[in-house]
């Protein structure tokens, strides 16, 4: 039983961490998320019984705030992490690095009995800043607390993904879709709750078999560019040109793109990470070792995109 157990999730409020606090509630245990503005975790609450997923002030940057926010716990999860930089601040490294390392030293100092941490598939291979300071981060926390489970998903999706959403939402506005290098790089996207459920099963697993451990996560379909295209059209309805862009078009692009007030199709470090495949290993420990089918894209994706359908989900008016 694990319903007298504390959890401190660090990165709570995000993509996954929503999913994680709320598998975690399901089953009892107590939720701390540990963010700058708790007031923006309240959306959290309702998500457990009454005091069950409580909001704690964390400053990331300070180790003594990091201590108090992990302290008594005996699980923690940290999924903090950035997409991009914002001109030429070193986030990558403050926020994939600097701040996993300070949260597994926490981890070890308070005796936390497991601690589970979340990478990026292909952070080992790729040459984008964001997969070097994924990479290095998952070394920082592997010399502060050797015992880490280091999770590496492919890009996640889900109802509200960065990454399906983001190309649904395009494919509304342009007469084209662009193939960036040829829209050759592989993909195996996997859904959020799949993730979350590998988070939860690291955390409340008895036998400690995940410790110490990396687990590379990827979905049912291996799929490139184009093939995600493809699917958007497909519950979408909005079929567009493909265009292929070779990589340094793409990233002369983004050039202008960044003037926006958030990135709304990709950065220069974005494209660069599209020149390395995000596909689970054939020798990695993956899903199989959780005892967890992932969920495919054509189960989940019609859920959501319908949205974006010429006049949304009302688009097929049932006959009366």
């Amino acid at each position: 039983m694990h319903n007298n157990k504390i959890v401190t999730v660090f990165g709570g409020t995000g993509f996954l961490g929503r999913h994680i606090v709320k598998d975690l509630s399901e089953l009892g245990i107590t939720v701390k998320v540990a963010t700058r503005a708790p007031e923006k975790a309240y959306f959290l609450k309702p998500l457990g019984n009454v005091g069950q997923v409580v909001p704690v002030f964390c400053n990331y940057s300070d180790a003594n705030s990091v201590h108090e926010a992990v302290k008594g716990s005996d699980y923690v999860v940290n999924c903090i992490g950035i997409l991009f930089e914002r001109g030429k601040s070193s986030k990558f490294k403050k926020v994939h690095i600097d701040y996993p390392a300070m949260i597994a030293k926490a981890c070890s100092d308070e005796h936390v009995s497991k601690f589970v941490h979340v990478s990026a598939l292909g952070c080992d291979k790729g040459t984008s800043k964001y997969a070097k300071s994924k990479f290095e981060g998952e070394k920082a926390v592997a010399a502060n607390y050797p015992d880490v489970t280091i999770l590496r998903p492919s890009v996640m999706f889900g109802e509200d993904d960065n990454f399906i959403n983001k190309f649904a939402e395009l494919a509304r506005y342009v007469p084209f879709m662009p193939l960036i290098g040829g829209g050759k790089t592989k993909f195996q996207p996997v859904f959020v709750g799949d993730v979350a459920e590998a988070v939860i099963k690291s955390c409340t697993d008895d036998l400690g078999k995940y410790k110490g451990r990396v687990f590379e996560l990827g979905g049912l379909d291996v799929i490139d560019l184009k093939g995600i295209y493809e699917k958007i059209a497909k519950y979408t309805g909005r079929e567009k040109k493909l265009i292929s862009l070779p990589f340094s078009l793409a990233k002369f692009q983004t050039i202008f793109l960044r003037f926006m007030p958030k990135p709304f199709f990709l950065t220069s470090d974005q494209v660069e990470s599209l020149k390395t495949d995000s596909t689970v290993d054939k020798v990695a420990l993956c899903f199989e070792a959780f005892d967890i089918t992932p969920k495919s894209m054509d189960l989940i994706l019609p859920k959501y995109l319908e949205y974006y359908k010429s006049g949304g989900k009302f688009s097929k008016l049932e006959a009366a």
